[in-house]
């Protein structure tokens, strides 16, 4: 199967299984609920990892079909970093849910009634965040500098077919790279996080891919009608 099919596939099987985190209904015991939520979330954290195996696998084939994408939209296309998601873009969804979940339910936190979600961070979980958030920013910025030495170096494409499979080599190096921090990333938050503000990250994180898909894929649609 091509990584476009794979793709198509995979991303098919993010919307059931988003769709199964949400729809997850409390069981008789709180204990029972939060194991119902853990394996959702174990099983969403293996479909990123496939995703990441199977890209990586593609990457040593053909590199350059990763950074062109023809398999999502154009507005997709514009916002990826290294053939991808910004990995900080994570954090920033997790401050921006904690924000939103906080002011939803500030009464109940304020009288000390927990509630357990992302506006219920602790105080050592929005240190980590931090930290987590500074290393990644170092981390992004080592792998940009590496592509840009890249882009330097490639600026013609000449010499040998041994030469350009080199440098093709080395590109495919970065991307992958750039993907392990991704993964890393997701790991490293749902680490820090209960099984419940994993789902909610995990939701989270769904409803911006598919919303910016959605969109991205209309205005596809429409400049196609106008051509």
């Amino acid at each position: 199967m091509s990584f476009h099919g794979f793709y198509n596939t995979w991303i098919e099987q993010l919307w059931q299984l988003q769709l199964q985190l949400r729809q997850a209904p409390p069981t008789l015991t709180a204990e029972e609920y939060h194991h119902q939520l853990r394996n959702l979330v174990q099983k969403l954290m293996f479909h990123y990892e496939e995703y990441y195996r199977v890209k990586s696998s593609s990457a040593k084939n053909d590199v350059l079909s990763l950074f062109s994408a023809p398999w999502i939209s154009v507005l997709e296309r514009s916002l990826h970093w290294i053939g991808g998601w910004r990995p900080t873009t994570a954090f920033h969804l997790i401050y921006s849910e904690s924000s939103i979940l906080f002011e939803s339910h500030v009464l109940d936190i304020l009288r000390g009634r927990g509630t357990g979600d992302l506006g219920d961070l602790s105080p050592g979980q929005f240190r980590r965040v931090s930290e987590l958030q500074c290393e990644t920013v170092q981390e992004e910025k080592n792998i940009t500098d590496e592509l840009s030495e890249w882009q330097e170096g490639a600026n013609y494409l000449a010499g040998t077919y041994d030469d350009i499979d080199r440098k093709l080599e080395k590109l495919a190096g970065i991307l992958v790279k750039a993907d392990e921090l991704r993964l890393k990333t997701i790991k490293n938050v749902v680490e820090l996080l209960t099984p419940k503000q994993a789902a909610e990250f995990f939701i989270a994180a769904a409803e911006l891919h598919f919303g910016i898909r959605g969109w991205g894929l209309e205005q596809d649609r429409r400049s196609y009608m106008r051509q």
